[in-house]
């Protein structure tokens, strides 16, 4: 009785997080029977915790050691004898879904090179290593609770994680460079003759939307890449995914319809196209 109602807390616990988050992710997550629904909303609230640990203001090294010590909670989880409440919404879950250990450390590996005080990314490889801890890490997770098997679940891991991760990068240019984070290649900024630490004047060089046309082009093939290998999945079993794809890719859209030179107007999904995405999926 008494873990039950622990299971319970938990699961309300991270319902919680997810519901005030305001993120689309709570919607498509909503098609999910409750079992996989409530075992997402745990992954989320992990990936939420952390990525707010990343993103605090606080010194470097207390970020770190908070970290760190959620390093040591997924430990205890897989020892199924964890201290949090979202570790105890992981505990069975990890189980239940066959949740990797190592994949959640990928995902605290991505969130150490968000804590640091200054964030710069030197070229494509070390951006699409970047994604892949802080995205497609993600979606490794989601595709074990959808269902999917491995074969058929890795590229749309890869290719939508990136997709996703570079429309945040490209609609939070502005965002990044105000906390000193620029996720910009350096050796293309340097081939484009963009030069210098002030991250102001790098965004207002006449040459960024040369470079953000470039990364612009790498997203539209990810999200292709993505539709192709979605299409030999189970739809049903990948709505999910195949909303979030929608929702992102409507944000993308719309990035590149306003371009690079107005880097201070803001862009978000319309809440028709939102309403759209939710009736196209059966939702409501």
């Amino acid at each position: 009785m008494l873990r039950t109602m622990q299971k319970n807390k938990a699961t309300e616990y991270v319902t919680r997080i997810v519901k005030e988050s305001g993120s689309s992710f709570y919607w498509a997550m909503r098609v999910l029977p409750r079992p996989k629904r409530e075992a997402m909303y745990a992954v989320y609230a992990f990936c939420r915790e952390v990525d707010d640990i990343a993103d605090d203001p606080a010194p470097e090294d207390d970020k770190r050691r908070r970290l760190a010590a959620w390093r040591e909670e997924i430990a205890r989880i897989y020892d199924g004898a964890p201290e949090s409440a979202i570790g105890c919404a992981l505990k069975d879950v990890v189980g239940a879904f066959g949740l990797r250990r190592e994949v959640f450390l990928a995902v605290l590996d991505g969130m150490e090179i968000d804590a640091a005080a200054a964030v710069r990314i030197a070229d494509m490889a070390a951006l699409e290593s970047y994604c892949d801890h802080v995205a497609s890490a993600v979606g490794r997770l989601s595709n074990r609770v959808f269902g999917i098997d491995d074969a058929r679940g890795e590229p749309v891991a890869v290719s939508l994680g990136q997709a996703l991760q570079l429309t945040n990068i490209l609609r939070d240019l502005k965002e990044d460079a105000e906390i000193d984070r620029l996720y910009l290649p350096a050796d293309r900024l340097a081939a484009h003759g963009i030069a210098g630490e002030a991250l102001e004047a790098v965004l207002a060089h006449p040459n960024l939307p040369l470079l953000c046309n470039e990364l612009a082009a790498v997203c539209a093939r990810r999200y292709a890449e993505a539709d192709a290998a979605l299409a030999v999945c189970d739809t049903a079993t990948m709505r999910p995914a195949i909303m979030m794809m929608q929702s992102y890719r409507g944000i993308f859209d719309a990035l590149c319809r306003r371009g690079w030179a107005r880097l201070d107007q803001p862009v978000s999904l319309p809440g028709w196209q939102k309403l759209w995405i939710l009736l196209r999926y059966g939702v409501i």
